[in-house]
């Protein structure tokens, strides 16, 4: 059965470890010389945008290249998945020309029907629920820093409704790492995800729970989370937005009720002085330079474990 990367839950906590290491070995050999060129071909990889983007399509593209493989962009607005034609005729289409296809966009639906039909691993390169490929580089640069993942605290402030409140919570848990999500009222995640959280943290000795108090969130965190506000789509809601969630802020002070070595984590593009101060984001705490980074990393480890995965179905 072909497997695929729609959300965090989609790797078991081992396969969730062996996909970190296989990103850190990767990292360290970033041309293949030691553990090889899986899209050598070269495999085409088919990547979909219908969102705006930067760190996406820069960190796939050179991991693309850098995997042996070639990346092909495909413009979403000229696309039109969905409207000029359906995502099932698509995924045929595209399934019979790549390897593997990356999508950016907005409703987990389509990714779901995109992975029925295709025939190749499909990967969620954002969508409005979920954020894998960031938890995924996330995950690495914490491992970086602190050595471990399993029985640290993870907090994230903010708008605990969006894809990277949910990411956070379900790819924290798998880790075993011990989540906390602070949000006003009406901004707080679905209560689904946090029981899948906590469903998946039983088994791992990870956590999952809501704090409304945001200095009660943050004290003794190990890492502090945020996000946009103001997501792709929510425009319409910005004035409601930046009021209700003013204070949430990730500023130097909450930082400071934090455990005396905590990282700062915030996935970009970053709005200072609303969600995060200039200071924090530019000083000695914030690792979001090497969050970027490492999305090319863990994204190229996504792949070559899919190609993996994919083959041994064929074989």
């Amino acid at each position: 059965m072909t497997r695929h990367l729609l959300r965090d839950d989609d790797l078991s906590p081992a396969e969730q470890a062996e996909v970190l290491a296989l990103a850190a070995r990767m990292k360290a050999d970033p041309f293949g010389e030691v553990v090889g060129k899986p899209l050598a071909g070269p495999r085409t990889v088919a990547m979909i945008f219908d969102k705006p983007t930067l760190r996406t399509q820069s960190s796939f593209a050179a991991g693309i290249a850098e995997l042996g493989g070639n990346p092909l962009p495909i413009n979403g607005d000229l696309a039109q998945i969905g409207v000029r034609e359906s995502v099932e005729d698509v995924a045929r289409v595209l399934g019979r020309q790549a390897a593997q296809i990356v999508w950016r966009t907005n409703d987990q639906s389509k990714l779901d029907a995109m992975a029925q039909w295709s025939g190749v691993p499909v990967i969620n390169a954002l969508s409005d629920d979920f954020h894998p490929c960031q938890l995924l580089a996330d995950l690495l640069t914490i491992t970086e820093r602190k050595g471990r993942l399993a029985g640290l605290t993870a907090t994230f402030v903010g708008d605990g409704a969006c894809n990277m409140g949910n990411s956070w919570l379900i790819a924290g848990a798998t880790a075993g790492m011990h989540v906390v999500v602070s949000s006003p009222q009406g901004y707080e995640p679905a209560a689904e995800m946090v029981a899948r959280a906590q469903q998946i943290g039983e088994q791992t000795g990870g956590s999952a729970r809501l704090e409304r108090e945001v200095g009660a969130a943050v004290d003794g965190a190990d890492v502090v989370i945020t996000d946009t506000w103001v997501s792709m789509g929510k425009e319409g809601e910005s004035q409601a937005r930046l009021q209700a969630l003013a204070p949430y802020a990730l500023t130097s002070d909450l930082m400071g009720k934090a455990g005396a070595d905590a990282i700062a984590m915030h996935c970009l593009p970053a709005y200072r002085g609303k969600e995060i101060d200039a200071e924090l984001i530019d000083g000695p705490d914030s690792v979001v330079w090497d969050e970027a980074e490492n999305r090319r990393h863990a994204q190229k480890a996504v792949m070559a474990w899919l190609q993996e995965q994919d083959g041994r179905s064929a074989s």
